[in-house]
């Protein structure tokens, strides 16, 4: 898949300085599509975590790239619902540590979406 090509670099680990980048890359579109609902939201991440996982990452590399991903929604997305507003209301006034418990517990809550 193109999208693990661009954080996962050649030996199998995470670049995290390419997350930004690949999620700035994504088409508007599907990036509103995603945001709107957030069981839609846990569904993306769900597949993004299988995937993360087919190739081997595991749990500390997914939350790495979750909280990644969490902390440039905070910082650039608007919540287009509810839940996606305590996610950043929780993200804004968390310790570095504390967002990277909560980045863990989102990858738990997007693997329970099966």
């Amino acid at each position: 898949m193109a999208e693990q090509q661009h954080v996962v670099n050649k030996d199998g680990e995470v670049d995290l300085n390419k997350v930004d980048n690949t999620i700035e890359r994504m088409d508007a579109g599907r990036k509103d599509e995603i945001l709107q609902s957030f069981d839609e939201f846990k569904s993306y991440l769900n597949k993004r975590i299988a995937i993360g996982e087919s190739i081997g990452l595991g749990e500390e590399q997914l939350a790495k790239v979750a909280q990644k991903v969490a902390g440039y929604l905070a910082a650039n997305e608007e919540p287009r619902n509810r839940e996606e507003k305590v996610l950043q209301e929780l993200w804004k006034v968390g310790t570095e540590e504390e967002q990277h418990k909560l980045a863990h517990l989102l990858v738990k809550l997007a693997q329970a979406a099966d």
